[in-house]
């Protein structure tokens, strides 16, 4: 979020090549398969993952300044959220549909957002409550009120602190703080890290302890999931876009991107789209605000995301094997603005009316090999069918007991024993032939195709190629409201 980044996203077509993928409808270009077992997630990936949406919530003394990145020395004095609320916070994110949020304890301004042992610069000497507030305590205590996880970030760059740029005196400072928030606030389901250093070539430079910062969460969080560009647990996705890859691979090979803000030009490739042949589970995360910036301004009360826009960002994210964390900053008062609720009810409303009924149930399954195939209409992730274990493609089809009309298509892979599919089809009956519907790359925890109503009442799902037993564990079909998308390839 608002980190100054050098990584250059590349399209879908040079990651195809970039990373052996085998080129659709062409059986020789098939890569060999790995060797060895396929990474699979932690139980804690998988059920970060299987939250798909996730607020962020950025609120520091920008928020009164105007500014989106502070310069560490603005007055703890002008952080006044009044009316500051964060159980209207998280009843908004529960009703959307969101699993968690995490709050910004410490952005680069280095104000703290609870009353730290380790600076002055922090809300015990703001007029907030008489400098005796502290905003991570209500923020984790509404979060845990709604039944939704808390996580929290904590900039490693910090413009306000002496020690920065000193080495090992700053990592001492930065591992007391994070310890302060992982001991103090009960159990946190993520910690967000950051490599930012944008300080340019004359400021103060500052060598992140990885390594321990790494191991101090493990210790005192040891089910908390941490993201960075380099993980260790869930990556970024490489833009602040909301957008992930086409080709989006929950693997990555972990030297390819060794440390957050690793800045070489092809990272950006990396992080977007995975890697097949990747010894270690990565879920991307990608990361997206609802207004043009990440904190609060008011000439942007106007300029708020419509809910058409939000289901866009959910089909390029979730719809392509990514989550999606929205952030949604509140305003002076401490309060998410009305434009914002509203964007965020009207999205709840459109993800119900397009995914509410799924209308393959009721259908015969057979394939090509394997048994369960039934498990693909469940809706239980947990369940799934599986080809023949030497099997490296294979095919599915759904016999419908009366025709349906749809525009809306959702695999997803079984991804607790991993991902493999690498090419997919997806074709319909007409009535005599089979005809084509859709295609792609990845498919992953889900994958999302849109394109204009089709009628039928039969559906084939050809998968062409995989690095493992293909293994799927649903498949429906949705229509949503009248919409033309065209013919082709994923949700174009």
């Amino acid at each position: 979020m608002d980190r100054r980044r050098f990584l250059l996203a590349g399209s879908a077509t040079a990651a195809l090549g970039a990373f052996g993928l085998p080129r659709l409808g062409r059986a020789d270009a098939a890569p060999l398969p790995v060797a060895g077992p396929r990474p699979r997630p932690t139980p804690q990936q998988l059920r970060w993952q299987r939250d798909e949406l996730a607020m962020f919530v950025h609120l520091t003394v920008n928020t009164f300044t105007g500014k989106e990145w502070g310069d560490g020395t603005e007055s703890p004095t002008i952080f006044n959220p009044r009316k500051l609320d964060a159980r209207q916070w998280a009843r908004t994110a529960k009703q959307a549909g969101f699993r968690s949020m995490i709050l910004t304890a410490k952005h680069h301004d280095g104000f703290c957002l609870w009353p730290t042992a380790t600076t002055q610069h922090s809300v015990k000497n703001s007029p907030w409550k008489n400098g005796h507030g502290d905003v991570v305590r209500e923020f984790t205590d509404a979060c845990r009120a709604e039944g939704l996880g808390a996580g929290l970030y904590l900039s490693p760059w910090d413009r306000n602190a002496p020690s920065y740029g000193s080495g090992a005196a700053y990592n001492d400072f930065y591992i007391t703080q994070l310890t302060e928030l992982l001991t103090h606030y009960g159990k946190i389901v993520e910690v967000w890290f950051d490599g930012a250093n944008g300080e340019g070539p004359n400021g103060r430079k500052q060598a992140y302890d990885w390594p321990r910062i790494h191991a101090t969460v493990r210790k005192l969080q040891p089910d908390a999931v941490m993201f960075s560009d380099a993980g260790p647990d869930v990556r970024w996705i490489g833009d602040e876009q909301g957008t992930a890859g086409e080709t989006c691979w929950s693997s990555v090979d972990p030297a390819s991107v060794p440390y957050p803000g690793y800045d070489r030009p092809w990272a950006g490739d990396l992080l977007g789209h995975g890697d097949p042949h990747g010894s270690t589970w990565r879920p991307g995360e990608s990361d997206v605000s609802i207004r043009p910036g990440w904190f609060w301004h008011a000439e942007q009360n106007d300029q708020v995301r419509t809910p058409d826009g939000l289901m866009e960002l959910y089909f390029s994210s979730v719809g392509r094997n990514s989550k999606l964390l929205l952030n949604v900053p509140p305003n002076r008062d401490g309060l998410f603005e009305p434009e914002d609720i509203a964007a965020l009810q009207g999205f709840t409303k459109l993800r119900t009316q397009r995914f509410a009924t799924d209308l393959l149930q009721g259908g015969t399954v057979r394939a090509s090999s394997g048994d369960a195939t039934q498990a693909v209409l469940d809706p239980d992730p947990d369940t799934h069918w599986s080809a023949a274990p030497t099997a490296r493609n294979g095919w599915l089809e759904i016999a419908l007991p009366r025709a349906i009309e749809f525009d809306t298509l959702e695999l997803g892979e079984a991804i607790a024993l991993g991902q493999g599919i690498a090419n997919y089809r997806v074709e319909h009956w007409d009535g005599s032939a089979w005809q084509p519907l859709t295609w792609g790359t990845t498919i992953g925890h889900r994958k999302l195709a849109r394109f204009d109503p089709v009628r039928t009442s039969k559906l084939r799902v050809l998968l062409e190629f995989a690095y493992a037993t293909p293994r799927l564990a649903r498949v429906a079909a949705y229509r949503g409201p009248d919409r033309r998308y065209g013919p082709g390839h994923d949700e174009k």
